[in-house]
């Protein structure tokens, strides 16, 4: 699956506000719901998850999902990001980064390692945090490799 596919300009939202970690996460499901990527039940367990395992990574983002036996609700890899830039409570730490993630396989491997590349990059972790449009979240996540 090309890469390209798994995030594209309208899995992007730049902006937005959330009351609490429960809120952002309900965004970034709706958002992967949005995309066609999910089935409504995929929500629920994104929330399970947080619960078992957080999903902070650090330099302010956060990549919420779903459980493994959730992996069954999911119709297509997408990548759903939400940018906060009052920032969340995230269990103590500031997120203002959100990447909802649908996958069955292995398809977002790619993004996930470029993800991590940025995040070991404090100059390109701030890119993405105040990324003013699209492209250049686009762009800052897609696989180097």
């Amino acid at each position: 699956m090309p890469t390209d596919l798994v995030i594209t300009p309208e899995a992007v939202r730049l902006g937005a506000t959330a009351s609490d970690k429960a809120d952002a996460v309900d965004q970034c499901g709706k958002l992967l719901l949005e995309l066609g990527a999910v089935e409504p039940g995929y929500l629920p367990a994104m929330h399970e998850r947080e619960k078992s395992v957080p999903t902070y990574l650090g330099e302010g983002v956060a990549i919420p999902h779903g459980t493994d036996a959730a992996r069954a609700l999911v119709k297509k890899t997408a990548l759903g990001v939400i940018q906060f830039p009052e920032g969340v409570d995230w269990d103590g730490q500031r997120v203002t980064i959100a990447i909802g993630i649908a996958a069955s396989g292995e398809e977002h491997v790619g993004v996930l390692s470029a993800l991590a590349k940025v995040l070991m990059d404090p100059a390109r972790a701030a890119r993405l945090r105040e990324a003013e449009d699209a492209a250049t979240v686009i762009d800052l996540l897609r696989p180097t490799d």
